[in-house]
């Protein structure tokens, strides 16, 4: 988590424009040690949901580098985040509103990561999210896909080239079958 970082002086928040010098966050989960940390430590802000997840509020802060997972990604770059097909897996949080609020943020990144495969080796980069998954970042929000195998950067981007984008980050063993349902959707704008 963030507390090694924090106690290193890695973080210190001494750059942000507001509640500058001090932790924001909206809860709180993990080991002793950080409730420890947190307890009675001015130096961290425990506020509403409503006003940390705000994207006109975190969109104040100058250069913010917003990075959130998700399950899968289309060719399109809609992600599902919080489902593997109909199985609800998660909550996605407050995904949207970062992706949103460092996109609108002065120099900021809306980052996407996630492993090009599932630890079962499932692709994670998919033709088509799975049938009845859920879309909660749709392509419309998604800027930067990041995998172990590159960056796709998707804003003004047509299907076809986001769709080339994000094979060129799937996992190398994934790419022809990609390819190929690419083609089969957009023709051969993508090769």
């Amino acid at each position: 988590g963030m507390l090694p970082l924090v106690d290193s002086g890695v973080i210190d928040n001494s750059r942000k424009i507001t509640h500058t010098g001090r932790t924001v966050t909206s809860f709180l989960l993990g080991s002793q040690n950080l409730y420890n940390y947190v307890d009675n430590n001015p130096g961290v802000e425990v506020l509403e949901c409503e006003y940390t997840n705000a994207p006109s509020v975190i969109a104040k802060c100058p250069q913010m580098h917003a990075i959130n997972s998700c399950i899968e990604v289309d060719l399109t770059g809609q992600a599902a985040s919080d489902s593997i097909g109909t199985r609800i897996f998660s909550g996605f949080g407050g995904q949207v509103d970062f992706l949103r609020g460092a996109a609108m943020s002065d120099g900021g990144k809306p980052i996407l990561a996630l492993p090009s495969r599932s630890n079962r080796g499932d692709p994670r980069i998919v033709p088509t999210l799975r049938d009845g998954a859920g879309v909660v970042s749709t392509r419309a929000h998604v800027h930067y896909v990041v995998t172990e195998y590159g960056v796709a950067f998707l804003p003004g981007k047509g299907l076809p080239a986001r769709a080339k984008e994000l094979i060129k980050i799937a996992h190398p063993d994934d790419r022809e079958a990609l390819q190929k349902k690419a083609h089969e959707r957009f023709g051969a704008k993508v090769l």
